[in-house]
């Protein structure tokens, strides 16, 4: 299954989803049934490492960036990914300015929270606060994992 997290500049929100969510399937076992992996919308920050606060906040998490660097989103993987996993209501937008339609394949990462009323997860490149982000972005991932697991018929991990 292949899993593509999508933000504007790929330096923050999608890198660390990418990171939380590529530790939760090597905790679980199953890192050989998914391919995870973060672009951005624009490509105003290619090549470059996450955002030291991205970096800093997953290292206090115990999560590790790996070799993480901003990279804008192709149309290749816009036919190749099985998931397009978009931060927000603006992402969702660049996306279907690139001919994508939100749908089961395509939605917000908080979409799958339930009890949330903003969906949205802020951008801590203009907030700041990249520990509420963290806490977003983790709760999502689990949801996805769960849900991912059980599509798969790998449930019982």
């Amino acid at each position: 299954m292949k899993i593509l997290f999508v933000c504007l500049g790929n330096i923050c929100r999608s890198p660390m989803a990418e990171a939380i969510f590529r530790k939760m399937v090597q905790e679980k076992g199953v890192e050989t049934k998914f391919v995870i992996d973060s672009a951005g919308l624009s490509g105003w920050h290619e090549g470059e490492a996450p955002h030291e606060g991205t970096v800093q906040t997953l290292q206090r998490y115990g999560v590790s960036p790996g070799e993480l660097f901003s990279r804008q989103i192709t149309a290749v993987d816009l036919k190749e990914f099985d998931y397009l996993i978009a931060m927000d209501d603006d992402n969702i937008r660049g996306l279907e300015k690139l001919g994508v339609k939100p749908g089961p394949q395509v939605f917000r990462l908080l979409d799958l929270v339930e009890g949330m009323k903003n969906k949205n997860v802020p951008d801590p490149y203009y907030t700041g606060d990249f520990e509420e982000v963290y806490r977003l972005v983790y709760s999502g991932c689990v949801r996805l994992l769960d849900k991912l697991l059980v599509e798969s018929g790998v449930s019982d991990v």
